[in-house]
């Protein structure tokens, strides 16, 4: 099974156990007036129990499959194009991570590289004199560099994407 099958058998399985809960709890109490649904007090009774197991069947086979989803991703490696001919090599849950939050988390410091709205300002270094002098702003980064970086890490995550699909198809899930 390749890492995609077993994400959308996940979500199948999800939808399954939803619908079991939904009929579990429709069905789980009635008035002793009323007929059951499923004929005899008994049989309803069997029906909930038949209904418990398959859902706990259901969970057991989704935690199996995440698990083993997870060790693939920690035991497979993919490379990435990170920037125009620059590669990087790290695990698929590197990759999930660094496309969670990680790459927008280093671009914001990128981004935090500005000027700070500031100004140039004139000021007088001694008030007893008319001697007039401009403050400049100074800057403690390269901007061509920042701009660079802030792309990088802008579009890190789509590039992560485009590696990771074809990954998750083609990458045999390790049991």
């Amino acid at each position: 099974m390749k890492i995609i099958e077993a994400l959308k058998k996940i979500k199948d399985l999800n939808r399954k156990a939803d619908d079991i809960r939904s009929k579990i709890s429709q069905n789980c109490a009635d008035l002793d007036a009323e007929t059951p649904a499923y004929g005899t007090v008994e049989a309803q009774s069997k029906q909930i129990a038949e209904w418990l197991q398959a859902h706990s069947d259901l969970v057991k086979e989704i935690e199996r499959l995440r698990l083993c989803i997870q060790k693939t991703n920690l035991a497979v490696e993919v490379t990435v194009e990170v920037e125009d001919g620059k590669y990087v090599t790290k695990s698929i849950a590197a990759w999930i991570h660094r496309r969670k939050d990680l790459a927008a988390t280093e671009m914001a410091a990128w981004r935090g590289l500005t000027s700070r709205a500031l100004t140039p300002k004139n000021y007088k270094p001694d008030p007893l004199k008319d001697e007039v002098k401009i403050a400049n702003i100074r800057k403690y980064y390269d901007q061509k560099n920042r701009d660079r970086m802030v792309e990088i890490y802008t579009s890190e995550p789509s590039r992560i994407d485009g590696s990771l699909e074809i990954t998750n198809a083609t990458t045999d899930l390790i049991q």
